[in-house]
């Protein structure tokens, strides 16, 4: 994979079905600042001319239409591996072992204040069946009275219920999914049901500590049993006198609060919308709240209309959205939830949510290529025969271009006709619709990694989020230029990807060309703006540029590359990528034989204070390789440190295999084949007693979010923008150390003088499952955690933290293989080791052997394990 693209890709997350500018971006004249070739028509010539390395496909630029046509298969062929929907999940009551052996449901581990639940068989929740919101209010005369519903029925058991019977609640402590169960009985003690899980959450800890008693009636009986009863519950003795003035209604009052805030926020929707219904309204409106100043007044009109859509509508669009598409057969669509599909989708029609083709006359080319997509092979096959077409092969690929050529020689004006009488009805999401949605998940979740799924992934409780205050400060997107380019940057960042995809050179370099000319300047002025540099066009296009210059390297063409790397140079002069660009910018001079422009790029970097870890090393290695008399007659002074002795330890073992381009296997000391970590793991098990694990940087990180956790979550403006963050944004950036180091400080104080191993084990057992940067619950023990605490000791682990909070970025990867450590006889004191294990092949990489030289330096016993198979290792 070309450098960059995987960091591409996770910029673009989902691919975009219609990209609104690809057209004028395509077609659009951009000045060749690169120098690269065109012909006399100004269209770019491709890499192939020149070196015979790509094949190129011959479509000119200036008709993208065929150019989207090229890349519908390569783009549904990746999103067919990658996207799914969860709103239709199989897994929503899978059981999940606890400690103690007891199952819950892993839905029932989240804690959210708004979250919703509704019935299953045991009345525990479940987000897979028909949900019921409840909408709770306050008795007006006393405040104390709630109106609420009963979910979870036992409908065999329950035959008749009246309106005015009398009901209870009940503490139901014992439920193995909800520990915060709430019971509906009746006045005969029969159960009814349960109360909604965001009321039992907020109410069991009042029934628990303050002894409380909730009675009501049923206040109304639903015609349909599957629906939820609505009923009303009030405490008599929260209405009594004397009971505001009692000592401990301090505490009761805040409790209570968040009661009338679970009320408020319940009370925006009506019953019986669905889950996924319901994400989708939260997020249009939180969207709408924060960044209405991004929205013109017409594009506000059309999003804020959405609620106003009767259910069907709501249900079927936010599932057609959530599929691959473009296209979908009406007669393909039936959803449970969706009492009337076909009124739903005339409904969404006319609201411009939807565009639907039941007229051949609206087919042209690329709709109609796109809608045969949704014909099955035996009915290509009939519309192929019945038009006396000859196909050139038997897939499904084959038949379509084949009935495509049919269409594109104008000879057969029934086919269009032919092809609709197949698929019925035809509907997809407008694009009007695609592209406000489009910016409206990208405004709330601020990536493209996540969509509406991650709601469902909470609620499952299959991610659990941290907790954490979103504290209002500068808006990310100042004014909705800024957001158009933005998005605009990301189009081009796609079109790159989809071009890479299919091997069209002339729209990669097309791509390459217009990133170039659009960066600027990067210039960070207030203490966050690093953090939010992300989120500027500038930064996007630095994206693209990066990965085509590894394009460019690839094939050689190392001018446009070193022309490609002094811009990005030039234009972002405080930024951590600034280190990786230098090393390639004197590689790629040396490339093009400029040994001394090259040697002094890498004199320069050293001055950089951007120029940090591997790349640091990388060009200390260089300057030390290049500058030699007569070049440069004075030794660096770093040269010793440089070529600093990291202690080696060489073993041998049978291999298994030793080719070129394969992963070494070998025969362990039980016989079994295993990498040559695991090899190591043994050899340091018999020679020293040595316990261990293979880690590389994933412990190392782990410990640093445990030790941090609090620092990393607390309470900074403008960090944490929705609620479904793992880390601050300013993690990567140096205000992250900055704008906390009073109580970095003095937690790392705190490590260095013993107090880590108890640190770690209250933040493991109090945020255990959370989902934080770094932390990887499933792979370590508390166990192996406290050891590693534990050996390594106090001061090392609080430098290496150090090294984290001031620069996640560049030492977040790296670290040696292997953590080894063994106690001694009390059982209390140890040691620990940090081992990098290489195969006869491999080398250390300069990252690599930044972290061995930083860990030696701060403490740490470090080694490198060479393992040889048994024939080449000498005697």
């Amino acid at each position: 994979m070309l450098t960059g693209r995987e960091s591409l890709l996770r910029l673009i997350g989902k691919r975009r079905r219609y990209l609104p500018n690809r057209q004028l971006l395509l077609s659009a004249h951009t000045p060749n600042s690169l120098n690269l070739e065109v012909n006399d028509d100004g269209n770019l010539i491709s890499l192939a001319g020149d070196d015979g390395i790509l094949s190129d496909n011959p479509t000119p630029l200036d008709d993208p239409s065929k150019f989207s046509d090229d890349l519908s298969l390569s783009t549904r062929k990746k999103r067919r591996l990658t996207q799914t929907t969860l709103l239709q999940s199989n897994f929503w009551s899978v059981p999940k072992q606890l400690e103690d052996g007891s199952e819950t449901s892993q839905f029932n581990l989240v804690q959210r204040s708004d979250s919703i639940c509704c019935k299953v068989e045991d009345g525990s929740c479940s987000p897979n069946s028909e949900e019921v919101l409840k909408t709770v209010t306050l008795d007006e005369a006393n405040g104390e009275a709630i109106e609420t519903f009963i979910v979870g029925r036992k409908f065999s058991d329950v035959q008749d219920l009246e309106i005015g019977g009398n009901i209870f609640l009940l503490r139901h402590p014992e439920n193995v999914k909800d520990r915060n169960a709430i019971k509906v009985v009746s006045a005969d003690s029969e159960m009814l049901g349960y109360l909604t899980k965001d009321i039992s959450q907020c109410l069991s800890p009042l029934i628990d500590d303050y002894g409380l008693t909730f009675e009501g009636t049923i206040t109304s009986v639903p015609k349909n049993s599957s629906e939820a009863v609505p009923i009303k519950v009030v405490c008599h003795k929260m209405t009594s006198d004397g009971w505001k003035e009692c000592e401990f209604y301090g505490d009761f009052k805040p409790l209570w609060e968040k009661v009338l805030q679970v009320v408020e926020h319940q009370m925006q929707f009506p019953p019986k919308t669905t889950r996924y219904q319901l994400n989708f309204n939260v997020l249009l409106q939180e969207v709408l709240r924060s960044c209405s100043h991004l929205f013109t007044a017409e594009e506000r009109a059309f999003l804020e209309s959405f609620p106003t859509l009767s259910e069907d509508s709501q249900r079927l669009f936010i599932r057609l959205y959530t599929r691959k598409g473009p296209w979908f057969r009406l007669s393909n669509i039936s959803y449970p939830e969706v009492s009337d599909s076909l009124q739903a989708l005339k409904d969404l029609t006319v609201r411009r949510f939807m565009s639907s083709v039941k007229d051949a006359s609206e087919l042209d080319h690329q709709k109609m290529k796109e809608i045969t997509e949704l014909l099955n092979v035996t009915e290509l096959r009939d519309i192929l025969s019945i038009n006396k077409v000859f196909s050139c092969g038997s897939r499904k690929r084959d038949l379509i271009n084949s009935l495509c050529s049919c269409h594109n020689d104008g000879t057969r004006i029934n086919l269009a006709t032919i092809i609709l009488e197949r698929t019925g009805l035809c509907a997809k999401i407008s694009s009007t619709a695609e592209s406000l949605i489009w910016r409206v998940e990208r405004l709330f979740f601020l990536n493209g990694e996540q969509d509406l799924s991650s709601f469902v992934l909470q609620d499952l409780g299959i991610i659990k989020y941290p907790t954490y205050k979103c504290i209002d400060s500068e808006q990310i997107f100042s004014n909705r230029t800024k957001l158009l380019a933005y998005e605009e940057a990301i189009e081009v960042a796609q079109l790159m990807d989809e071009s890479l995809d299919n091997e069209h050179s002339r729209t990669v370099l097309k791509c390459i060309m217009i990133a170039e000319t659009r960066i600027s300047s990067s210039s960070l002025d207030s203490a966050h703006a690093a953090a939010f540099n992300r989120f500027t066009a500038s930064w996007v296009y630095s994206k693209v540029v990066l990965l085509g210059i590894s394009f460019f390297e690839n094939h050689k063409r190392y001018n446009q590359a070193v022309y490609l790397l002094r811009r990005l140079l030039s234009c972002f002069n405080c930024d951590g990528r600034r280190g990786y660009w230098t090393v390639r910018l004197s590689m790629d001079l040396e490339h093009i034989g400029r040994p001394n422009e090259s040697l002094t790029v890498a004199e320069q970097g050293l001055l950089d204070p951007w120029v940090r870890a591997g790349s640091r090393v990388a060009l200390q290695r260089r300057i030390l390789r290049l500058a030699k008399p007569p070049r440069r007659w004075k030794t660096p002074t770093f040269s010793n440190l440089v070529e600093n002795k990291i202690p080696e330890v060489t073993i041998q073992g049978r291999s298994l295999n030793c080719e070129v381009g394969m992963k070494n296997r070998f025969y362990g000391e039980d016989g079994e084949q295993c990498g040559v970590e695991q090899l190591a793991l043994q050899y340091y098990s018999g020679e020293g007693g040595w316990q261990g694990i293979h880690t590389e940087s994933s412990i190392w990180l782990t410990i640093f979010g445990l030790l941090m956790w609090d620092i990393l979550f607390s309470d900074v403006p403008g960090v944490f923008q929705t609620r479904f963050q793992t880390a601050p944004l300013d993690l990567e950036t140096e205000s992250f150390y900055l704008t906390r180091k009073e109580t970095i400080e003095s937690q790392l104080e705190k490590v260095a003088n013993g107090m880590a191993e108890e640190i770690l084990i209250i933040s493991y057992e109090t945020h255990r499952g959370t989902a934080c940067r770094g932390v990887a619950w499933d792979r370590f023990l508390l166990e192996e955690l406290r050891a590693a605490v534990a050996c390594v000791g106090g001061m090392c682990i609080a430098s290496l933290c150090r090294h984290l909070a001031q620069d996640y970025r560049s030492w977040c990867s790296g670290m040696p293989d292997l953590l080894l450590w063994r106690f001694k006889e009390n059982g209390y004191e140890g040691e620990a080791k940090l081992v990098e294990v290489k195969s006869e092949r491999d080398r250390l990489s300069e990252q690599q052997r930044a972290w061995l030289l930083l860990l030696m330096d701060s403490g740490f016993n470090v080694e490198i394990c060479k393992v040889r198979p048994a024939s080449l290792t000498k005697t």
